[in-house]
């Protein structure tokens, strides 16, 4: 298959994170010629080295990537596949090429658990220039696209998650220094937190200090600007403050090595929620905020399919009302060891059941082969 994927960064990087991930794997894993299509390459670029942010055109890892302007290179014409990420609208002249060509037409939709997706995966739209568009969901039950996940994936994690030595080797790397990496070592909780600025890390940092398990955090850089000087609120109030390390952002393998390498992971939108979900260990997702609370809605869909204790999703609902004192509350409560415990195997039953079901590369592969066969 030859395919083109558009993508309009508009969170930073999970609109790229998703579609980043879905060319590797269409074109490492099944062979496709694959061209991705991304307005915004300084974006791609902190989540890529290697990607130049002002080239026309470039490869990387085996990926045609075309600068996507307001005037496309009319040669690059419609081929066999072309998936539209998040409903950003291929341009104008590229549709001209795809009235001629009419290849399968893939409408990748975002994340959700609601019951409605299952019903929509998969449906055409016809329009009347004759084109059809086909609405493809990513989900959490075989109804639907399924969720991105390499072939390997829990070797490869359960090896790293086996060795500290292996996980501080990789963190100094990333310039860790030795006083976080020693706390880990003397059997300290390591929480990554990848977050929005509503998140009410100050929260969070107080329940941290009030744990009877000392805690490293680690957060990349930019994110939570307000964290150092919580943690030296915190270091001023109680013994037992949580070390910050401070992390550059790196490439999505190594992201996937942080969120495996941590007890308890913060994350934020689609990409990092479902990389932190096969990292089988206890996750809080801050989903992406929509006018009149609509996410709120997705966000407990989500939670009525997730096996965690109450007391973790308790601490959920709160870092995304965000309330600060529920948050402490609930933190606390869902730290408690009894209560961790349920949770962490929660977490490894969650990656299990998910992991059992087809990945949502190999399903669009699928789809897309039974497009063609009836053209």
């Amino acid at each position: 298959m030859q395919a083109d994927i558009f993508c309009r960064v508009v969170d930073n990087y999970g609109d790229i994170g998703v579609c980043w991930r879905l060319a590797r794997r269409l074109s490492q894993g099944f062979g496709w010629d694959i061209r991705l299509w991304v307005d915004d390459l300084a974006s791609f670029a902190r989540i890529q080295p290697g990607v130049a942010d002002n080239a026309a055109r470039q490869r990387c890892a085996g990926v045609d990537v075309v600068r996507w302007s307001d005037t496309p290179d009319p040669t690059l014409g419609a081929r066999d596949v072309v998936i539209e990420a998040f409903a950003c609208d291929p341009p104008d002249a590229f549709l001209q090429s795809m009235r001629q060509v009419h290849p399968a037409w893939i409408n990748l939709e975002y994340l959700s658990a609601e019951a409605w997706v299952e019903s929509c995966h998969g449906l055409p739209s016809q329009r009347p220039d004759g084109l059809v568009k086909h609405f493809f969901f990513p989900g959490f039950t075989a109804a639907t696209g399924g969720l991105l996940r390499e072939p390997g994936l829990s070797a490869e994690r359960d090896a790293l998650q086996a060795s500290i030595e292996q996980q501080n080797n990789f963190l100094h790397a990333l310039g860790v220094d030795d006083a976080v990496l020693s706390r880990r070592r003397d059997g300290a909780r390591t929480v990554s937190l990848f977050c929005y600025p509503t998140a009410p890390v100050q929260a969070l940092v107080s329940a941290l200090a009030a744990d009877s398990r000392p805690s490293v955090l680690l957060a990349p850089i930019g994110i939570a600007p307000g964290l150092e000087g919580a943690c030296a609120e915190a270091a001023c109030a109680a013994p037992g403050a949580p070390l910050l390390a401070r992390l550059p952002f790196v490439a999505q393998p190594d992201f996937d090595r942080v969120l495996w390498l941590s007890d308890l992971n913060f994350v934020r939108g689609e990409d990092s929620f479902i990389r932190a979900a096969w990292a089988a260990r206890p996750l809080v997702w801050q989903i992406y905020p929509q006018d009149q609370n609509t996410h709120l809605e997705k966000l407990e869909a989500w939670l009525a399919r997730y096996p965690a204790p109450e007391s973790a999703q308790s601490l959920i609902r709160a870092w995304n009302a965000p309330q600060g004192e529920q948050t402490v509350a609930a933190a606390s409560a869902a730290l408690a060891p009894d209560a961790w415990h349920a949770w962490a195997k929660a977490a490894r039953d969650w990656d299990a059941k998910q992991a059992a079901l087809p990945d949502l590369a190999e399903n669009l592969a699928g789809f897309c082969a039974d497009l063609a066969k009836k053209r």
